[in-house]
């Protein structure tokens, strides 16, 4: 069943996007040489604590993370590590969902450990490019597939990159994952049509090698690319309005003026980034 959104709603949502915004902020200021993945996590909960949300992934499915957190060959789902250091060059995609009060919201983002190798960068460069081609699409009336044949065409046609089909974007609130799926590939005009108040996320997960995952790794979470090669994921939660696509998860208000809901967003995302730094400078200095 898809669910259509009130204005009440998405501003709750918005809010819960500024919290996830904020930890992605926070996060930039903590990854680096030397340190493990699981600093990611205690960086989220700690962080989370003080904004009062709650981290949605907990207890999903069996889940025991607040974030997900993959490097380099890994597509999705892995686990924060102690164990797993993070080198010079890495690529690492952190994902997490957050509740705030009832209203959730997703956001996936990708980081280098210190500094991109040529690889690196393209692949995010391309990745983060075909997420917001595959946002302009979402506007009423454009079907599902528009979505993903505009991600799909950039990232294999034009680039030669992999993109993934064994996981795709979602329906989001009152619960995480909620109909309709939103490939990232596809047919244009195909799927079902896009109305004003529906709440989805676009999350292209692109390979620098094959669009095929392993997941056969013995926890039943982990995806790795089937070839070893780099995989890249950016991701947003958004609501679909009669003035075209509006991010509800935005790290930068300025970049992405023209896709905020309302001008309340930009001073939510500054109080919780905020709250990041000050999480940051206590625990993480």
């Amino acid at each position: 069943m898809i669910s259509l959104k009130s204005p009440r709603e998405i501003r709750a949502m918005e809010k819960s996007g500024a919290v996830l915004a904020g930890m992605h902020l926070g996060i930039r200021q903590i990854i680096k040489p030397g340190v493990s993945s699981w600093v990611i996590e205690e960086f989220a909960r700690k962080y989370f604590k003080a904004t009062g949300a709650i981290a949605a992934q907990i207890g999903f499915e069996g889940y025991k993370y607040a974030t997900c957190v993959s490097v380099n060959d890994e597509i999705c789902h892995g686990f924060p590590r102690k164990k797993l250091i993070l080198k010079e060059g890495d690529l690492v995609k952190v994902d997490t969902v957050v509740n705030l009060d009832g209203a959730f919201s997703d956001s996936c983002w990708s980081y280098v450990v210190g500094k991109a190798t040529p690889e690196v960068a393209k692949l995010m460069d391309v990745t983060k490019k075909s997420l917001f081609m595959g946002i302009d699409q979402c506007k009423v009336g454009n079907r599902v597939g528009d979505i993903g044949a505009v991600i799909q065409h950039y990232t294999e046609d034009e680039n030669g990159y992999g993109d993934v089909r064994e996981f795709v974007g979602h329906g989001i609130g009152p619960t995480m994952h909620e109909d309709p799926m939103i490939p990232h590939y596809g047919e244009a005009g195909h799927g079902i049509r896009l109305r004003k108040g529906m709440t989805i996320t676009v999350e292209p997960m692109i390979n620098t090698g094959t669009w095929k995952a392993d997941t056969s790794d013995p926890s039943g979470w982990l995806a790795k690319t089937a070839d070893g090669g780099l995989s890249c994921q950016y991701e947003h939660t958004l609501v679909i309005t009669e003035d075209g696509p509006k991010i509800l998860t935005s790290q930068d208000p300025v970049a992405d003026k023209d896709y905020l809901y309302d001008d309340e967003y930009a001073g939510f995302l500054d109080h919780y980034a905020e709250v990041a730094d000050e999480v940051v400078k206590e625990h993480f200095a």
